[in-house]
């Protein structure tokens, strides 16, 4: 009877949450007039007095909010900008930020939010990508402004915001002149919700960033489908430390408050030491996380805010399964929602409810209604498997394969807005899958399900790696790694021994030295895991390198592979003459790579 109970209460929930998400989203269709402006202007009239931005000691009201807005739609006009121009910004989390991009939505323009990590060459591609005149500079960016000036082809205007320098224009002064009325609606009359609002740009963990396009459409489905999903209402507070040129932190987070009357806490940077005190100090009921935040968190020191927080849930992606439990038993984190996704997918999963260590849940009776498929894939040829017929083969329960989505224009979440470059849009749609002509997005995601319909990651294409002729997931042994004591941060890559098939696994560690003892990390490793998916390789750093997402970066790793005199970290080696890690000399490496030590 508890079993049933049990099961009765997850499909409520989830049925609870769907019907919410359904209900808030069906008026968003292709072909119509929907647009970012007028349904942020709607929020403003119903909820003007109330607090929308929390941010150090300041605190904007929605009237606030949208008489900034109004200023740089005026601002915007003011430089002829026409519908349909694209102005770029380069800033800091602060208010100022959610103003942009709802002041150039007001005057029919759109925003390229430029990651701030960039400089010189990258920064440069992102604007010229975008097509930008105009590109808006925080004060802590100028110099990395000036390193990509001599990369640009085009003449771009920069106004540097919260200073004033020779080299720029000053849009501080200008703005103080600016109407703070709001503009004629007749600035935006011809836009379709087909248009594009945003361009947010792919992390570039390889290669330069592509430009996702983020239409109006495509933006009003994200914020209302976060605010539906957590069931936010006006009262509740949304802390979002994230970076607000990422979908997740600048388009996700925003739409659970904003579209609801609720409030938005923000913060220049994330810090796990002043994580809780804020919680407790912007009063938020809940917080959107990404990548490896919540491990940060977890390896963090006590913090007496740490429990005395009113969450009453986290929202986000990448939440590990060696960290979801422990995470949530730590901090006291009544629910977690986990959900799947990416910038320019078309394909969203939410783990509505809350089964443990799922991406997302798509219940039998709801696989019709949802644009999903696992396909098999050769992880060798890194392309999908197909029948003598030429088409796609499902995976069965259980079985690992690539997750695709249905792409059809006509249905708003099932579009594939794409990139800026045609190219790189062609390349994430596979055709002909399961009949003729039909159109599929590649997620690039390996996942499983199970009979209840819960969905699992597993790991990127192009991670999984292929030793002594078996796959290897790099999660998995992440996952195991990660168990052991003094672990700090894992990341799992394959690489290459002369004259061996394939790549051996190495494991880069970040560990606290007080508690870590490779011996457990290599019991671990030899208990948990297959011979072929024990890393021969640890790779001791003191610092892991991951992009302003918190995803860590392997394609450098990969390519320095495992030779001491090319490498400062220290080197590890699971010597099976000695049955124990021990340090990779130059001596040792030759053994290895001449084949004289036997693999």
């Amino acid at each position: 009877m508890t079993g049933l109970f049990s099961a009765l209460g997850r499909e409520v929930r989830f049925l609870r949450g769907g019907l919410r998400m359904l209900a808030r989203i069906s008026r968003l269709k292709p072909g119509t007039g929907v647009n970012l402006a007028d349904d942020l202007e709607g929020a403003v009239d119903r909820h003007a007095a109330r607090v929308a931005i929390l941010f150090e000691e300041e605190r904007w009201t929605y009237a606030d909010l949208e008489r900034r807005a109004n200023r740089y739609a005026a601002w915007a006009l003011d430089q002829g900008l026409k519908p349909g121009a694209t102005v770029a910004l380069l800033m800091e989390n602060r208010p100022d930020y959610l103003a942009i991009w709802f002041g150039m939505a007001k005057a029919g323009l759109s925003t390229a939010l430029i990651n701030t990590q960039l400089t010189g060459a990258g920064l440069a591609h992102c604007v010229e990508t975008a097509g930008a005149d105009h590109v808006i500079v925080d004060a802590p960016f100028a110099e990395a402004w000036r390193s990509a000036r001599r990369h640009l082809r085009t003449a771009t205007t920069a106004w540097l915001s919260g200073a004033a320098a020779d080299d720029f224009a000053d849009l501080d002064s200008v703005l103080l002149n600016a109407s703070s009325a709001r503009p004629d609606r007749k600035l935006r009359a011809g836009i379709r919700a087909e248009d594009l609002v945003l361009l947010i740009y792919t992390s570039g963990t390889t290669g330069l960033p592509k430009a996702a396009r983020i239409t109006h459409l495509r933006m009003l489905l994200t914020m209302h489908s976060f605010a539906a999903a957590t069931g936010s209402t006006a009262r509740d507070v949304i802390y979002a430390p994230l970076p607000l040129y990422h979908t997740v932190g600048g388009v996700c987070a925003p739409g659970i408050a904003l579209t609801v009357g609720g409030a938005i806490g923000l913060r220049r940077t994330f810090s796990a030491s002043a994580f809780w005190s804020d919680c407790v100090r912007f009063d938020a009921t809940l917080f959107q996380y990404i990548g490896e935040l919540c491990r940060y968190l977890l390896n963090a020191p006590a913090h007496p805010d740490e429990r005395r927080h009113r969450l009453r849930l986290v929202i986000g992606n990448g939440l590990r399964p060696d960290v979801w439990d422990r995470f949530q038993a730590r901090f006291a984190i009544p629910r977690i929602l986990e959900f799947y996704g990416a910038t320019e997918s078309n394909l969203t999963l939410f783990n509505l409810d809350g089964g443990p260590h799922a991406i997302g849940r798509v219940p039998s009776y709801m696989k019709g209604a949802v644009n999903v498929a696992l396909i098999r894939f050769d992880a060798v040829a890194e392309c999908s498997v197909r029948d003598t017929s030429g088409r796609c083969i499902p995976c069965a329960e259980g079985e690992v394969g690539e997750a695709i989505a249905r792409i059809d224009p006509a249905k708003a979440e099932m579009r594939f807005e794409g990139y800026s470059d045609a190219g790189a849009t062609e390349s994430k749609i596979l055709r002909d899958v399961f009949e003729p002509g039909d159109a599929w997005f590649r997620s690039g995601d390996l996942m499983r399900s199970d009979r209840l319909g819960y969905f699992y990651f597993v790991d990127r294409i192009g991670d999984t790696f292929r030793w002594k002729g078996e796959n290897v997931s790099t999660a998995e042994v992440a996952g195991v790694i990660a168990a052991v004591p003094g672990i700090l941060e894992v990341n799992v890559y394959g690489v290459e021994i002369p004259g061996c098939s394939g790549r051996t696994g190495m494991a880069s560690l970040v560990v606290d030295d007080a508690q870590c003892d490779l011996a457990l990390v290599r019991e671990a490793v030899h208990a948990g895991l297959p011979g072929y998916a024990r890393p021969l390789f640890l790779r001791l750093t003191p610092a892991m390198e991951v992009t302003g997402t918190f995803k860590q970066k392997k394609a450098e790793a990969v390519r320095e592979g495992f030779d001491p005199r090319a490498i400062a970290d220290t080197l590890m080696f699971d010597d099976p003459r000695h049955e124990a890690y021990v340090r990779l000399s130059p001596e040792l490496h030759t053994e290895i790579v001449s084949g004289t030590l036997r693999l």
